[in-house]
């Protein structure tokens, strides 16, 4: 008997860790609210004519407009723009003159700003509400009634508010140790470290060398720095797969994770968990660069993480 119900505890255990390894956007196309209304790829994305293909003619003034991955957004205000993120805006970052050439802060920093800003390019398309909140994918009611803003430097605190937004830009480095090594220009993990065992507890999405780009900025100083595309994939906005080179788990890539906010990595704000022996996906999320508040770096590293 005993042993009847050991194997019945651990088929429901496999079960469940399948289960958090085939999540399935609920109903709602992967690029959810970068379809831009109807609009789709070309909202940003512009196949023939650049901005002028986008409809955005008569708000061209940036003459390299639409020469960065077919880019149909225009970028030209904020060319050059000094902004001071977090903490009284010590965090400054000088915006590329230029969206020729494509470097990470152009395609990490300005192009994200290009839409994403309230207060430089206040006059956009955007509602300045989370889309999940608005369509009611998010159950969680911690948020409350209130809308999550999606403009930056004008979310209701005043306007060119910067300091209550994460850093990002040459400035917002990355640290390594524990485990997390620097080197030859991208991360690596050393095997039997603290960063390894929460690599094994969670993963290390945001900054493991991506598939196709560097997830990454480096500084003149050879340091990585944060982007926007560090932690967010414009692309999905549900559902996050794994890939051999970013296991989470270990689970050898190809699995599917819940996130939100198009985060790059599992990030569900949904499931609340109050238990004290897991941890849930958003705070292991921040803990990838935010390493000495987690787990492991406290000496503490039997606490798995709840996805779904």
């Amino acid at each position: 008997m005993k042993k009847a119900m050991l194997l019945v505890l651990v088929v429901f255990a496999f079960a469940g860790f399948m289960m958090a390894q085939n999540w399935s956007s609920p109903g709602v196309d992967v690029l959810g609210a970068h379809n831009n209304q109807g609009r789709g790829c070309a909202g940003c994305h512009a196949p023939h004519s650049g901005v002028y293909g986008s409809g955005n003619s008569t708000s061209k003034t940036g003459s390299d407009t639409g020469s960065y991955a077919l880019w149909g957004q225009d970028a030209s205000p904020l060319y050059n723009a000094s902004i001071g993120f977090g903490d009284s805006g010590k965090y400054v970052e000088v915006l590329p003159g230029t969206i020729a050439g494509g470097s990470i802060e152009v395609g990490g920093i300005l192009l994200c700003l290009s839409c994403h800003d309230g207060n430089v390019t206040p006059t956009n398309m955007m509602t300045n509400q989370s889309y999940e909140q608005r369509i009611g994918l998010l159950t969680n009611t911690a948020y409350g009634s209130s809308p999550i803003p999606t403009l930056l430097g004008n979310d209701g605190t005043g306007k060119g508010n910067y300091t209550n937004d994460h850093p990002v830009g040459q400035n917002a480095t990355v640290s390594s140790g524990s485990g997390l090594v620097w080197a030859n220009n991208a991360f690596t993990v050393t095997p039997g470290s603290q960063y390894a065992q929460f690599v094994a507890n969670y993963g290390w999405p945001a900054l493991a060398p991506g598939k196709w780009s560097a997830p990454t900025g480096i500084n003149a100083a050879g340091k990585p720095y944060v982007v926007c595309t560090t932690c967010h994939n414009q692309h999905v906005m549900t559902v996050y797969t794994s890939s051999a080179t970013s296991p989470i788990l270990n689970d050898g890539g190809g699995k599917y994770y819940a996130t939100y906010f198009f985060i790059n990595g599992p990030y569900n704000p949904n499931l609340q968990t109050y238990a004290t022996n897991k941890a849930p996906s958003t705070t292991q999320f921040c803990r990838q660069c935010h390493f000495g508040e987690s787990n492991e770096a406290n000496n503490t590293n039997n606490i798995p993480t709840v996805f779904q």
